[in-house]
């Protein structure tokens, strides 16, 4: 089974972690979940203040946690 790839977009930063949104119009998305900013920033080759406004592209994962992080 092949996880699914979501678009996603890190609103602002929360500490050391990331707001992460769906990368859909603001009327459809869900609540913010939160990411370690540093794992998803290493991930991608950033820092993670560079982190905010970003949109990304992350593996579901059978737990339905994002993973696989990935600049879009």
């Amino acid at each position: 089974m092949t996880d699914e790839l979501v678009r996603v977009k890190v609103l602002l930063l929360f500490g050391d972690e990331a707001e992460i949104v769906a990368d859909v119009p603001e009327e459809e998305r869900a609540a913010p979940e939160r990411y370690p900013a540093a794992q998803i920033a290493q991930a991608v080759g950033l820092e993670p203040r560079q982190l905010p406004g970003k949109a990304l592209t992350a593996e579901v994962g059978p737990d339905d946690r994002l993973r696989g992080w990935q600049l879009a």
